[in-house]
């Protein structure tokens, strides 16, 4: 296979020796080229033709952004991965930059720590991004299949058609936030279930990703807040570097937060959000699994569906990356394979169709968290 070439565009010196000694070092990359400035950057993609291009998100004269604008003008699908500082400012203008067209982004290296901790940082958010991104494989049918299966929940082992839906549970990786931008905003003022979603992302930028959607979207959109009570038409985003999950809670059920290990390299952990939705709503529980890469949420769908769930997964054509879902439609554990743009009105006509007589809820938590006596 040939490698992968990268461009990488950064004014830091020392940002364009680490990142280019981080890619080289991986022998299926090739560093084909620098650039101080993004005026350089440009003229560079012409003569170079790279396969990614790196961009820092603040530089002098031509920002990261505008650079971003004159590249998606140009090269509309030459993939582009941000470098952002973990500030406010920097989370911002990242996610403005993935609103604009970029594919991902790399933090980078916070406090002053050795090089080699900091090579180590970069090369684990990195590389696998530039493969992802670069490689457009379809998961293994033998990589998606758990070689163990989890016990079986005390649940109606059925999948009945027009069985109520009690909460919504939501997976997404690399391309999430503009995922979400068009999912969220679907979902009506009077929508009757709460929402949770892990989005990959670090602390701080869960918080802008969270105050953005609220923006757009006709219900609240908030952070997660350990303890808070569940309740209809609210969406809860896990915060960055905790695990989200519910619980059961005197008179209902209530978010519960932790800072475990991680899961599949990630915390928060979409396994962990579809597992405890799985164990407290049973049946009644819908997951639905957006792009990204990596399989975080495999396990967790075969908890919902073993639980008597349903799963939603996104279309490879309208994925950034074919990862998550991808490895859960091949594991046969996805009801649908639906494109974006199908995703956000399929979740409303599930939940706020008429609920079927006798259908059962997958546990009596559930029944007391979303009912409450007022549906």
């Amino acid at each position: 296979m040939a490698s992968i070439r990268v461009l990488v565009v950064d004014d830091a010196v020392i940002v364009r020796r680490l990142l280019s000694d981080v890619l080289a070092a991986d022998p299926d990359i090739e560093v084909v080229g620098t650039a101080a400035t993004g005026k350089i950057g440009l003229a560079k993609i012409e003569q170079l033709q790279p396969d990614l291009v790196t961009l820092d998100v603040e530089m002098p004269g031509m920002s990261g952004l505008e650079t971003l604008a004159a590249i998606r003008k140009l090269h509309p699908r030459l993939p582009v991965i941000m470098f952002s500082s973990m500030t406010e400012r920097g989370a911002a203008t990242t996610l403005d930059a993935l609103a604009m067209g970029a594919n991902d982004y790399v933090t980078k290296p916070a406090g002053a720590g050795s090089l080699a901790n900091a090579m180590r940082a970069v090369r684990e958010q990195l590389v696998p991004k530039v493969k992802a991104l670069c490689t457009r494989s379809v998961p293994r049918l033998e990589d998606a299949v758990p070689r163990a299966r989890p016990p079986l929940l005390a649940t109606t082992p059925f999948r009945a058609i027009g069985r109520r839906i009690d909460a919504v549970a939501i997976g997404v990786s690399t391309g999430g936030p503009n995922a979400l931008g068009r999912i969220i905003p679907e979902l009506p003022r009077d929508f009757p279930v709460p929402v949770l979603i892990v989005q990959h992302m670090p602390p701080l930028f869960t918080t802008l990703l969270a105050q953005r959607l609220a923006q757009t979207s006709r219900i609240e959109v908030v952070e997660g807040v350990a303890g808070e009570p569940l309740r209809p038409g609210r969406v809860w985003i896990a915060p960055g570097d905790h695990h989200m999950g519910v619980r059961a809670a005197p008179g209902g059920a209530s978010i519960d937060l932790n800072r475990e290990s991680p899961e599949n390299s990630c915390r928060p952990a979409v396994d962990v959000l579809f597992r405890s939705v799985a164990a407290l709503f049973g049946p009644s529980a819908l997951a639905v699994v957006l792009t990204g890469m990596g399989r975080d949420g495999l396990r967790g769908c075969e908890s919902i569906h073993e639980a008597g769930g349903q799963v939603l997964v996104q279309d490879e054509a309208t994925s950034v990356v074919w990862g998550m879902p991808g490895f859960v439609a091949h594991a046969g554990l996805a009801d649908e394979v639906l494109p974006l743009d199908e995703i956000g009105p399929k979740i409303v006509r599930l939940v706020k169709r008429p609920h079927a007589s006798g259908a059962a809820l997958g546990s009596a938590a559930a029944a007391r968290s979303i009912d409450g006596g007022t549906r």
